[in-house]
């Protein structure tokens, strides 16, 4: 299985928020701190919000953070609220898709199994077990 890059950022930021949910955020220091483009990141802060996963402040002192505890969030309800529209396989595709095997074929079933395996292992696991704790390295 694979995730999309947007999902990935998503779970990064979400997993910094937790190991530090006393404290707001902003763009950059999570973009600096995971390596990753303020642009994108922008995006994914959007519709974290959107989603009801962090909320926003603005202006001075603003930023973000958790909106719901971190061990009330499962990865594996990020990952399908992000993940909806991409799907596994061409036959996987909410309009059937274009495959010619589709009609007998017999790997969607078990293609179907493992997703849902993937993602019932993901719903058993909460962001609060996922946090992320940014440790700075002390070089002499």
């Amino acid at each position: 299985m694979r995730l999309t890059a947007f999902t990935d950022f998503a779970l990064r930021t979400l997993m910094r928020l937790a190991g530090a949910s006393e404290r707001s955020f902003t763009t950059g220091e999570i973009a600096a701190e995971l390596g990753i483009s303020r642009n994108h990141l922008v995006k994914v802060v959007s519709a974290l919000a959107r989603s009801g996963y962090i909320s926003t402040h603005r202006g001075t002192g603003g930023g973000f953070r958790l909106a719901r505890s971190a061990s009330t969030i499962t990865i594996g309800e990020v990952v399908r609220r992000f993940e909806t529209s991409q799907p596994l396989v061409e036959c996987f595709r909410t309009d059937g898709g274009a495959c010619v095997m589709s009609p007998a074929c017999l790997l969607r079933q078990r293609l179907t199994a493992a997703r849902e395996a993937f993602l019932a292992e993901l719903d058993r696991t909460t962001l609060e077990e996922c946090r992320y704790t940014a440790t700075l390295a002390i070089v002499h």
